[in-house]
């Protein structure tokens, strides 16, 4: 412009140009020759400065209506006419004016264009918090909008804990470095001191720059495993609050000076708007976390009605059972034909594919099968009574439901010797006649995967009641019928003899073969999938050892696999259904291993795979995902598309392995490792694991110290009367004063000291000095006692607890037991012996946690019983959602409570709420935290009074 203007003076002449911008406050350089000082003098003018007249000099300067300000200096050559010189300064006004307008306007459209792109990136970042796309996608098309805005080839996020003072990088590109950013990583400040993201998350400013300059301006050390350095570098941290919660990073390898203040800022305002963005993201996440949550619940409850619409279904079908057995003893043409119909009652309310029939004869020396329907045993045969599974029961008078570990426990006692096949699951009850035993129903399993449940017990012990009286009845009539028939049914029956005692010997030496391949291939294969059994697997475990040792040399592993959620397929569409998917693992199994690898299946769902001669642990882990693979393609079971996956623990030989059994211990707690990380995982057994163990052990060895010391004490917790909340007794707790880790709740020891067998010791601990409590207070309160149904079935308790009592000089009317439904319920004529000794010397029983049980409420009436406990899950419930469930089932508690002439205690009484609530349905003592902490100490006890 300066040059333009210069053109129109005679030669020689100079010009200078300069301006001010208004509109934002930046100052235009004054353009021109330095020719006779005219910029200074533009310069000048500027400044609202004046300059002194000159035939020769032609100045000029204006403000514009934005506050702008312009500038003309000239020095002509030769002196102009005054008509030209106004001539020429209006001229070079509108001129420059012209110009300056122009310039305005481009740098308004390119300011409208960045402020639109810059507009355009913001709501690109909000549609992507919106939307449905992973963290590392969405992170990675922001990084994509960002680049749109300034150079941004290298670019991080990262997330800042102030609190732990650690960051975990969210995204992470780069060209030169090769770190890959993990989410879920936690980087804490210790572990990189000299790291400039760290540097700039604690300076809380933005920082921009060539990487050295910032590491001196900060103090920061160089540090090469931080990355390369950058040659221009902008970090800008994200806020929330005024605390730092984050950073934005951009960086150049190969140009200086491409960041600047447009750049921070821009890069400050796009940062906030990417931590709005994680912000809705992780509150999107959350709400679908809820509504899962939400689902699961609704989808529980749906369960629970289901339940309690089986449970009606089942109630009536054993109704309709009952009437058709009856019907059945006055209908039935023989008695052949009656047991058939019983079995086919039977058989409707649990399995019975495995069903007989014992009676004893008349003079209670021999034991017939007048009806008997099995897989393996087609024919059992009238014997003498024996020591036999059936035997035991008509001796015991009481039901029997053993598994296979049972049975053969039952054995080495020497209490019976089995007969016959080997059942897997055997459930017998006697048959009373006039309170005699008389003889025994029985149903057996012979498959893994089914399995009698005490409910079937006492399903079956409640339906041969009903078959003993029918069975009386058929009986009777077939006697008066078989006496006329007696005599002609000798004849015939002689001639049949011969002939068939010569069939059974025959049969019994087939059978006998049979049965000894059977039990051969039995003792070393699975029945179920026919792989390899435990007892072969630890053979060839030991037999690798031994070459091992001998070799001095040489690597071998054990895999322990355990299929996931296996039990979700046998609830949902049955046992048949889950023994299909066994079979279909064990095939997958083994055909991803190699050749020479024992697969063999341990039990349920469990399989164990020996892989010997491998060179190094790589290649087992390379094995055991190979297998998840297999197994993890979807199959169909039962008519059902199903995704299984297992866990694997694996085990390497060590030298301090000195048995196959030790191996198969750790790769078990190896596969409990991987189960507990997600599942469809393997886990490879090390120290860590053995210190549990180890840690495992020694807590065994402080309990068994503990009960020969004093380390076990009980802690009294009060029972008050709700309405005026006057203390009427105290439960005794089991507290353990571990002379290392304190005071433990029993939650921290119980089961160990349950897999030990040391809580019985542990709990006569506590009766004893709850007893001696008792003989030491003086008081009218009573104390009551935890009896587990282990405890509560042993021969010797009552006598025992009595002793107890005596040997302290205690007030035995002042002591309660509590037990469970179980305990009452799993031997019922023992529990009632048990129960009338105890109450006749004066130790009263209360039932805990009613109501969560089985509820045998046919059966509560027959026992003494003194008080009933609410479940604190109930009381809990009345108040709040399940409020109306809580209070049905409280007051009819109360009411059948009212009915058997006993009171309740409401446990868990935490607030006010719950202590008017259960005082209106009639509830008349309560505990809980609301009346009182469990204390070492019991406060001074006092009269009962009712």
């Amino acid at each position: 412009m300066a040059r333009t203007l210069q053109q129109t003076l005679p030669d020689g002449s100079h010009v200078a140009v300069g301006w001010h911008d208004g509109a934002n406050g930046s100052r235009g350089s004054v353009s021109g020759d330095a020719g006779a000082g005219m910029p200074q003098l533009a310069e000048q003018l500027l400044r609202g400065g004046d300059a002194a007249e000159h035939p020769q000099r032609l100045v000029t300067a204006w403000t514009f209506a934005d506050g702008g300000r312009a500038a003309i200096a000239a020095w002509s050559a030769e002196p102009l006419p005054p008509a030209s010189r106004e001539a020429w300064v209006t001229m070079a006004q509108r001129l420059v004016a012209a110009e300056l307008a122009v310039s305005r306007a481009q740098a308004r459209v390119e300011s409208l264009e960045k402020s639109e792109r810059l507009q355009q990136a913001l709501y690109e970042i909000a549609d992507l918090a919106g939307s449905d796309l992973e963290m590392a996608d969405m992170l990675g098309r922001i990084h994509g909008v960002v680049g749109g805005l300034m150079y941004a080839e290298n670019f991080y996020i990262v997330l800042y804990d102030d609190a732990r003072d650690s960051m975990r990088f969210l995204y992470f590109a780069d060209r030169i470095d090769t770190y890959v950013a993990e989410p879920d990583r936690e980087l804490h400040a210790a572990d990189m001191p000299n790291s400039l993201t760290l540097a700039l998350l604690r300076h809380g400013d933005p920082l921009i720059g060539c990487s050295e300059d910032i590491r001196e301006r900060l103090g920061i050390i160089s540090d090469t495993t931080h990355g390369p350095d950058a040659r221009d570098w902008l970090g800008v941290p994200m806020r929330r609050d005024d605390r730092v919660c984050g950073a934005v990073v951009v960086q150049s390898y190969d140009r200086a000076g491409i960041y600047g203040d447009e750049e921070r800022a821009l890069l400050v305002f796009v940062a906030q708007h990417i931590l709005t963005a994680l912000d809705r993201f992780r509150a999107r996440e959350e709400l679908e976390r809820r509504v899962e949550e939400r689902t699961q619940a609704l989808q529980l409850s749906n369960r629970d009605l289901q339940a309690e619409i089986i449970e009606r279904q089942r109630a009536e079908r054993l109704q309709r059972a009952l009437f058709r057995i009856a019907e059945l003893s006055i209908t039935s043409e023989t008695l052949e034909r009656f047991y058939t119909q019983v079995h086919d009652v039977v058989g409707e309310l649990l399995y019975a594919r495995n069903f007989y029939i014992a009676l004893l004869t008349e003079d209670a020396e021999r034991l017939e099968f007048p009806y008997s329907v099995d897989e393996r045993d087609p024919v059992r045969h009238s014997r003498k009574l024996g020591s036999g599974l059936t035997e035991y029961v008509i001796g015991q008078g009481r039901p029997l439901l053993a598994d296979r570990h049972r049975i053969s426990m039952l054995e080495a006692q020497g209490l019976l010797r089995s007969r016959g096949s080997l059942a897997h699951c055997w459930l017998g009850v006697p048959l009373f006649r006039n309170e005699a035993v008389v003889g025994v129903i029985a149903v057996q399993s012979y498959s893994a995967a089914i399995s009698f449940s005490l409910r079937d017990q006492e399903l079956l012990t409640f339906v041969a009641h009903h078959i003993s009286i029918g069975l009386a009845r058929k009986q009777a009539q077939d006697r008066l019928l078989a006496a006329h028939t007696e005599l002609e049914q000798r004849v015939t029956s002689r001639t049949r003899e011969l002939a068939e005692t010569n069939a059974e010997l025959l049969a019994q030496i087939s059978e006998r073969l049979r049965a000894e391949q059977q039990l051969t291939h039995q003792a070393w294969h699975d029945s179920l999938t026919g792989l390899p059994n435990r007892a072969q697997l630890l053979d060839r475990l030991n037999g690798a050892i031994e070459r091992v040792k001998g070799d001095k040399g040489g690597l071998f592993a054990v895999l322990f696999l355990d299929l996931d959620r296996f039990k979700l397929v046998n609830d949902s569409v049955g046992h048949a259904a889950g023994d299909e998917l066994l079979i279909e693992a064990g095939r997958r199994i083994v055909s991803a291993v190699r050749a020479d690898d024992t697969v063999a299946r341990l039990g349920g769902d469990e399989f164990a795979i020996l892989v010997e001669d491998v060179d190094h642990l790589h290649a087992v882990e390379e094995l055991a995902q190979r297998i998840l693979a297999e197994l993890g393609e979807p199959c169909w079971i039962a008519g059902r598309e199903v995704f299984p996956s297992a866990s694997i623990g694996i085990a390497a030989w060590h030298p301090r392995y000195r048995s196959g059994a030790e191996m198969l211990r750790d790769a078990d707690a190896a596969m409990y490792r991987a189960k507990s990380t997600g599942r469809d995982r393997c886990a490879v057994f090390d120290e860590a694991m053995r210190e549990e163990a180890m840690r495992i052990l020694d807590l065994e060895a402080d309990l068994r110290r503990a009960i020969n010391g004093d380390g076990f004490v009980a802690f009294y917790q009060p029972i008050v009367r709700l309405d005026d909340r006057k203390v009427i007794g105290h439960e005794a707790l089991l507290r353990w004063r571990h002379e290392r880790r304190g005071l433990l709740l029993p939650a921290e020891f119980i089961g160990l000291g349950e897999d030990s067998g040391l809580i019985e010791e542990v709990d006569w601990l506590l009766y004893a000095q709850a007893i001696e409590h008792l003989a030491h207070d003086k008081g009218g309160g009573y104390i009551s006692v935890n009896v587990s149904p282990r405890h509560f079935l042993a021969n010797d308790f009552a006598d025992r607890l009595l002793r107890m009592i005596d040997r302290a000089g205690a007030d035995p009317h002042r002591l309660r037991i509590e037990i469970t439904e179980v305990a009452l319920l799993d031997d019922v004529p023992r529990a009632l012996r048990m129960l009338r000794t105890l109450r006749s010397h004066g130790v009263l029983a209360q039932l805990d946690d009613f109501g969560t049980g089985f509820s045998a409420l046919s059966y509560l009436h027959r026992f003494p019983i003194e008080c009933l406990k609410i479940d604190q899950s109930f009381v809990a419930g009345l108040i709040g959602e399940t409020q109306p469930e809580s209070v049905a089932v409280v007051r009819a508690i109360q009411a059948l409570a009212g009915t058997l002439g006993i009171h309740t205690i409401g446990e868990g009484v935490e607030t006010e709420a719950q202590r008017i609530a259960l005082r209106e349905l009639g509830c008349t003592y309560g505990q809980g935290f609301l009346f009182g902490q469990p204390a070492e100490v019991a406060p001074k006890l006092v009269a009962l009074t009712r």
